[in-house]
């Protein structure tokens, strides 16, 4: 593994980490406040990667955002001058938001509908977690991203506060159990039905996937932490607990 230093590194400070968990409060009331604070992020993020591996910005680089979603980060990438494409198998959640969904591509990620070497940029934020097979998804990624192509992959680990998402924190006495008592409580199934559209994903799963995987992993940390608190991930029961989001970067 590659272990130089990015421009993100610096970027990855204490003010970031509680901007950005502090916006979790308005994940389901506010989801626009919450989105565009990870869209930002997100674009950021990629901009300082993608000019570590190229030394160029994200001005007229493809970027496939694997389960973008209803268009929240849509702009972001716009505003930076990337090609911005969102593959999502489900046409409703692309249009949830009431957002312009031009350029959008309806698909699975697990069977991506691209070539191989298709794109500059292949990047799933908060998806794995959703998907039955996500490091079948991952591989997909790895196989779309033209050769010397970045790939960066973020999703949420199950056992972090954050992994049950609206279930929690039940989902520590298992997902089933907070699904029923989500409906209990609110009279209804939560967004993300565990087993159905939410599903069990540990640290180490990425690590294993990041060991095996035929890309050039150059770095995986926790997203939400600053810099000083990448240690984390090394830990084994340590970072099931206190990563929560677990990112892995590599290139082809």
């Amino acid at each position: 593994m590659h272990r130089a230093e990015s421009r993100f590194a610096h970027r990855a400070t204490l003010r970031r980490s509680l901007r950005l968990l502090g916006s979790f409060r308005f994940e389901q009331t506010d989801p626009a406040t919450f989105y565009g604070g990870i869209a930002a992020d997100s674009a950021a993020m990629l901009g300082d990667f993608y000019l570590d591996l190229t030394g160029r910005d994200l001005d007229g680089a493809t970027v496939l955002d694997v389960g973008g979603g209803p268009g929240y980060f849509a702009d972001e990438f716009a505003r930076v001058g990337a090609r911005y494409i969102p593959v999502e198998p489900d046409p409703s959640e692309l249009h949830a938001a009431g957002l312009p969904a031009a350029g959008a591509v309806r698909g699975s990620g697990m069977a991506l509908p691209f070539r191989d070497d298709a794109v500059d940029i292949c990047f799933s934020s908060n998806v794995a977690e959703h998907v039955s097979d996500p490091w079948l998804m991952a591989d997909e990624m790895v196989r779309v991203t033209r050769p010397g192509g970045l790939v960066v992959l973020s999703y949420t680990v199950w056992h972090g506060p954050f992994g049950g998402h609206e279930t929690g924190p039940w989902h520590y006495l298992g997902g089933e159990y907070a699904a029923r008592r989500y409906r209990r409580k609110n009279g209804r199934e939560p967004k993300n039905r565990f087993g159905q559209s939410l599903f069990a994903v540990r640290a180490t799963d990425g690590l294993r996937w990041a060991a095996t995987t035929p890309a050039n992993v150059r770095t995986i940390f926790p997203r939400y932490h600053p810099k000083w608190a990448w240690w984390l991930v090394r830990v084994p029961a340590i970072r099931e607990l206190l990563v929560s989001n677990l990112v892995v970067v590599a290139t082809k």
